[in-house]
């Protein structure tokens, strides 16, 4: 199944002035009417679920389709797609393969969105982690947050986040199994309160499994974001453990780690909030 991903992810390079707000909650529900986020400027998750749906439509400007020429739909299991309007004269099979499943996902000061197109059934079973590489609250050890989230893995997933190995390697072991766990539950369109201990992620051997039984035909792609945030005048750097869910029916489920920023360029690109609010008057044209 050649269906070519595509990531989008924004960073809040600095804090949203109230115009700014305003001017995003209200393109957002014209732009993405099915959206039902609460308008709460103060509140960083919400601000967070504004931008990412706007993400959507950001995309199909980016590729020049005026947003009369495309619809946000639901699938029966309640994964989103968009569905395009295209010239089928030459070619009638071209609508559909022009469907575009997507997935949003969010985490304090990262957005991001995943994409790809082809036929609804091989483009809806897509997800999407973001995990920020910090604890809370933010005065505890990683081990004591780990220990909070225990409920989430496996017995195997625990020894893997042991204390004795350290706090740097507990949050990065940690937030790499949640956000992969993350991605597949959103892949699958179950909500997340999901029993995300069914789901085990045997890292060293890049095995998976869901109530105990090999999960196949699964691509996994695992990066890593650093993003600088100005607050107060000053730029604190943030990282992020990401991770993607993709059903390609192969017969064996594999993982993908990327590490060179070269190479995760030419399929993930970076935009901070600036980019985005210099076109959200443009998004409904």
């Amino acid at each position: 199944m050649d269906c070519p991903i595509l990531v989008w992810m924004l960073f809040l390079n600095r804090e949203m002035t109230p115009e700014e707000y305003e001017r995003c909650y209200q393109t957002m529900r014209q732009c993405a009417s099915h959206a039902q986020v609460p308008y709460a400027p103060a509140n960083c998750f919400l601000v967070g679920q504004v931008i990412a749906h706007l993400l959507p439509c950001l995309m199909m400007r980016h590729r020049r389709i005026p947003r009369a020429r495309w619809r946000d739909r639901v699938s029966p299991s309640g994964k989103r797609y968009i569905e395009q309007d295209v010239d089928t004269t030459a070619n009638p099979t071209q609508r559909l393969r022009a469907m575009i499943g997507y997935h949003l996902a969010y985490d304090n000061n990262l957005v991001g969105m995943v994409m790809t197109q082809g036929q609804m059934k091989d483009v809806i079973n897509i997800g999407l982690g973001v995990k920020q590489l910090s604890v809370t609250p933010s005065d505890v050890s990683a081990s004591t947050y780990a220990e909070s989230l225990h409920h989430r893995l496996t017995p195997l997933e625990l020894t893997f986040v042991a204390p004795s190995l350290g706090d740097e390697v507990v949050l990065r072991r940690l937030c790499l199994l949640l956000a992969l766990k993350q991605a597949y539950i959103k892949a699958i369109g179950q909500p997340l309160g999901f029993d995300w201990a069914r789901l085990e992620f045997d890292i060293p051997k890049e095995k998976v499994t869901g109530d105990g039984i090999p999960l196949q035909g699964w691509e996994f792609r695992v990066w890593q974001a650093q993003i600088g945030i100005e607050r107060n005048g000053e730029v604190v750097e943030e990282s992020y453990q990401c991770a993607l869910a993709f059903f390609r029916g192969t017969r064996e489920s594999h993982f993908i780690w990327h590490k060179e920023r070269e190479k995760l360029e030419s399929w993930v690109q970076f935009i901070n909030l600036d980019q985005l609010i210099n076109v959200v008057p443009k998004l409904m044209d």
